[in-house]
């Protein structure tokens, strides 16, 4: 078994023994492979192991990858910051967004999703944590915000997606995790999704409520920032 095939069965172990642990179905956290910076046969060898669903955050890396891996039936997931002169590709290539953070990134989406395609599945990035140098929107503005995208017509809001500030302290994890699920809740939406926890804090993701998990180094090892 290749190393990336013995990295998905181990994370699947942790996922399935982390949803058990608070009476969840394992089935109901999917694991998003978070391919930046990997090479198209580590995704293809990914895919040959069971995994059907990518995270990229850079677009023209991920529109390489999605020419050479044509040929395989993968879902695709737009999870980094967003320019406006990209969303017309992100809405063309991907079957979701996990990291919309304002309106008018939500409108030029909408606006730009071929009408042959289904509607683009969004998650709202909410910067939990505040902290200056993330992403995200202010839990104060998600209201509004969820509102406003929710309205779209070629858009489906599916929930929040959240990055919090990295911290070994299980109690400090569940508290930042716990925060997103509330916000969530208060929002009076029918949202089914909870985009958050990464390899060092799956487990604490899982045990308030997230429905992916996006996991980079645990699954395809260290990024290599010296490719392009």
């Amino acid at each position: 078994m290749s190393t990336i095939a013995e990295n998905i069965s181990t994370l699947a172990e942790r996922i399935r023994s982390a949803a058990q642990a608070v009476q969840r179905d394992p089935a109901s956290v999917g694991l998003l492979a978070v391919s930046k910076t990997k090479p198209a046969s580590d995704l293809r060898e990914a895919y040959d192991a069971g995994l059907r669903d990518f995270g990229e955050n850079y677009l023209q890396e991920a529109l390489g990858k999605q020419a050479e891996l044509i040929d395989l039936p993968l879902i695709w997931h737009f999870i980094g910051p967003i320019q406006s002169n990209k969303t017309r590709a992100i809405a063309e290539n991907f079957a979701w967004v996990h990291s919309v953070d304002r309106l008018k990134i939500a409108q030029r989406l909408s606006e730009q999703r071929p009408p042959e395609l289904p509607p683009l599945n969004i998650c709202i990035q909410v910067n939990v944590s505040g902290e200056t140098s993330k992403s995200g929107c202010s839990p104060e503005d998600l209201p509004a915000l969820a509102q406003a995208i929710s309205a779209l017509p070629n858009l489906k809001l599916r929930g929040l997606m959240a990055i919090p500030e990295p911290t070994d302290d299980r109690d400090e994890q569940n508290a930042s995790f716990a925060a997103v699920s509330t916000l969530q809740a208060q929002m009076g939406l029918p949202l089914d999704t909870l985009s958050m926890g990464m390899s060092h804090d799956l487990e604490a993701a899982i045990a308030q409520g997230a429905t992916w998990v996006r996991i980079g180094t645990a699954l395809f090892g260290a990024r290599n920032y010296g490719q392009p």
